[in-house]
Order: structure tokens, then sequence, then C-alpha cells
């Protein structure tokens, strides 16, 4: 007897419960005993007690048969029954082949909910995850320490935790999406056979409305049901689609009643879904209601470093730290600094410096109450006294040029809190002596100029009306 086939007949049997009544399941479908399978035939052969037996599953559950075993044993598989009685203490036995088609055919047009045997396998249903956002690159810090080890546990052991569901929520870019993908590419890695998937609150809106409009509700209700691991994204998006909210609601009741997992992902807390019914609201507060906050500026030096590794990257420490500390603790925006990076210093054929990061900083990044940087500053005064940025650059000792340099390295002194040797290096690649000396100078000329403290307090307005 073969093992392996025996124990897909018994995958059958676990089919067949599923989709049965516990009697149903006892009368017909228990006594039914696994005596071979031949592979050159695609020919499965089965022990039942009676004729009657026979006869019965053959009028009334061939089609489940069929559906069971075409789904575990493939398309070609034939049935036959070996019908064992016991007379005057013989055994005498009939063979008899399955008349029941292979595959059975539902009528066009109908929304006769599906069982879960018509579902794809899980070989077949694609999860839509994102393979690249796993454990292994999602950094462990203060911030998603808690919330990154409850997602290993439930990876690991979906639906078997005390975690059901798992509600994540916190502001945008702060990894939830990275999360919930990475629960879901190690479950799936860890076990093969579930069914999981990612959908985001958007598609699954969608989606159900595809279904109202071609009358199929029914199939779509019945295809979320049959997952294992749910993972629904972005659920804010729900708060004021009551139709969308009451059919997640009975998805939700079926698959926590079958003890499937469920991995929910918000950009607020349960309490501030307003327009969500407090019968779901409180469903979602039964399992673990976790809040990852934004990365400090340390977590996000180790992305970032971590990135920089991963990808082969060279990128000084000062401008990881200059990153990091400006990037408002975005992951998202994080990298997307870093490949903006790296792109400008490919096509421009640049070293990745201060000066680059402050300007892709500017472009990139939206920064609350945004520090002025030295490009900002330069800006200001080249528009101000109508100069070039490269004539100031130049060695040029031309009265006006000097004026804007000496103007801007007195102002990035007292804008910013970069030392005077940098300074120098981004205005004309000046000694910090340079920069000391046309602060002094400007200094002196404030305290008897008036003119010219007026100019400087125009150059300065335009800072507070960027800012």
């Amino acid at each position: 007897m073969n093992n392996s086939h025996k124990a897909l007949w018994g995958e059958c049997l676990r089919l067949i419960e599923a989709n049965v009544s516990e009697q149903q399941y006892k009368t017909w479908f228990a006594p039914i005993v696994f005596e071979s399978y031949s592979e050159t035939e695609h020919k499965l052969l089965v022990q039942v007690p009676s004729p009657y037996v026979y006869e019965y599953l053959e009028q009334y559950y061939v089609g489940l048969l069929s559906k069971v075993l075409v789904r575990v044993f493939g398309t070609e598989v034939k049935l036959s029954y070996r019908i064992v009685t016991v007379k005057a203490q013989h055994n005498v036995t009939t063979d008899v082949e399955s008349e029941g088609p292979s595959e059975i055919q539902q009528p066009k047009g109908t929304n006769k909910a599906p069982t879960t045997l018509d579902a794809a396998t899980p070989q077949q249903l694609n999860p839509q995850l994102d393979a690249k956002k796993t454990f292994q690159n999602f950094i462990e810090g203060d911030s998603n320490k808690l919330p990154r080890t409850v997602g290993i546990s439930i990876a690991e052991h979906p639906g078997k935790t005390t975690f059901n569901p798992f509600f994540i929520y916190g502001p945008s870019g702060c990894g939830k999406t990275h999360l919930i993908n990475a629960i879901g590419v190690r479950c799936k890695e860890t076990y093969p056979q579930k069914r999981v998937l990612y959908v985001s609150a958007r598609l699954f809106q969608v989606q159900f409305t595809d279904s109202v409009r071609h009358n199929t509700t029914n199939d779509f209700i019945n295809f979320y049901q049959s997952i294992d691991v749910l993972i629904v994204d972005d659920i804010q998006e729900w708060m004021n689609s009551p139709k969308t909210l009451d059919t997640f609601f009975h998805i939700f009741n079926h698959l926590f009643r079958m003890g499937r997992q469920i991995i929910l992902a918000s950009d607020r807390p349960p309490v501030d879904l307003q327009g969500m019914k407090d019968r779901l609201l409180t469903r979602f507060a039964c399992g673990l209601i976790a809040e990852l906050e934004k990365p400090n500026v340390q977590l996000c030096i180790d992305i970032l470093n971590a990135k920089c590794s991963r990808d082969g990257l060279k990128i000084p420490a000062d401008v990881i730290k200059y990153i990091a500390e400006t990037a408002n603790g975005s992951v998202r925006d994080l990298e997307g600094v870093v490949n903006s990076l790296m792109a400008y210093s490919i096509v421009y054929n640049s070293n990745v410096d201060m000066r680059l990061a402050e300007r892709i900083i500017k472009r990139a990044v939206k920064v609350d109450n945004h520090p002025l940087t030295v490009d900002d500053i330069l800006e200001k005064v080249c528009s101000h006294y109508h100069v070039e940025q490269r004539q100031v650059f130049s060695k040029s000792r031309k009265r006006s040029y000097v004026q804007v340099r000496q103007v801007s390295m007195y102002l990035a002194q007292k804008y910013t809190k970069m030392p005077a040797g940098r300074i120098g290096q981004l205005i004309g690649n000046r000694d910090h002596s340079t920069v000391i000396h046309s602060c002094n100078a400007i200094e002196e000329r404030l305290k008897v100029d008036k003119a010219f403290s007026a100019e400087l307090s125009s150059i300065e307005n335009s800072f507070k009306l960027k800012k």
C-alpha cells in the first residue's frame, strides 16, 4: 500500500467532512476504506460495506466525490468501489466503477455560493505579497519591538495564538505595510498549504462593488471565507462605506469562528475609526491592538545602514545621520531619499555628500519646521543680488561676488548648526578661516550701515515666507 496515496485519500475525507453535516459524514463517508491507487491507470480503489452504500453515494454524492478527487488526485482520476459484504462468515467482494462525472458543471448565470472545493488551491492562489518585505529586513527598534515580536509569533502559529485578530495602527511611513507583508511571507514559507492573502481595503471594496454589479456577491463572500490568513491594509478607507463594512463583518465572523488568522492595518486605532459600527470595532479589539510608532533617529540610522549594506551602497556617516534627523521618522521617505541620492550620484557622476543630500531632502521630503539649508540660503542671497551661484563659487575677487559669498556664510552660520569648516566647503570650497573672517566683516558692517542691515532683513524675511 502506498502511504502517500493513502494520505491523499485522508485529505479527501477532510475536504468531504468540511462540506457535509456530521451525521452525513459518519453515515456515508467514514465507513469508506482506502485500498489502492494505480498511478499508471490513475485508478483509485476504495472499499464500501454494502451495495446500498455504493448506490447511495453514486446517486447523491457523486458530484462531491468527483470534485474532491479531482482536487486532490488530479483530473484523470477514476473511482472504483469494492463492495465487501459478509455472508455466512465469508467476505463477498464485488468491484464496480463509478459512473460519476470527473467534473461538475454548474448552471451558468446563477449566484449559487460555491463550496470550499470551488476555491483555488493554495498553489493557484496568488497571495499578493511583496516578497522583498520580510522580517530579515524589518529592522527592530524600540518603536516596533512589540508588533514585530507578535508578528513573528503569528506567522509561525497562524490562528493558534491569542493575537487574533491582530490590529496594527500607526502613522504613514512607520512600516505597517512592511510588517504585515513580512507576516504573510513568513507564514507562506512555513505553511505552503495555507491560503494566505494580502489585500488593500481599496481593492477589497472595488471587488465587492463589482460583485454587486454582476450579482456574484455570494461568490465574493465565499472566496474570502476560504482564506486561512487574511491580511487587509488601510482599513480606515472603509469608514464611510457601510455596505462594504457589513459584508466584511460576515466574512470576519466566519474566519474568526473557524480559527483563521485575521490581520488588519490602519493609520488610526479602532476607537478613532468613525463611521464603523460598534459590533465590528469590538471584534477588532478582541485580539491584540498594537501601535507602530515612527522610528526614532537611531532606528532610522540603523535602517539606512542596513539598506546600504544590503544594496552595496556607500554613503558617508554624516550624510546618513543628516537624512535620519531630517526625514521625520518616515521609513518610506528614508528609502526614497537614498534611492534619489544614488540616482543623482550616478547620472551626474558626483559623490554622495552633504550638499547633495540637502538638495535631495529639499525636493523629496516634506519636513515639519523645515530647517534652512546652505542651498536655501545661497538661493535667496543670489536671487536678491542677481548673481549666479557659479560666480559665487569661483575664485573671482569681484566685489559683488565677494559680498554675496560673505553674506551667505554669515547667514549660514546664523541659521544652520553647521561648523565653519563645513559651511566653507559648501560655499566655494573655502576653509573655516574664510568663513570666520566673512562673518566678522558682515557683523561690523551691520553696525554702521543701515541700508545694508535693511537688505539682510529683507533676505531673512524671505526665509520666513519660504517656511
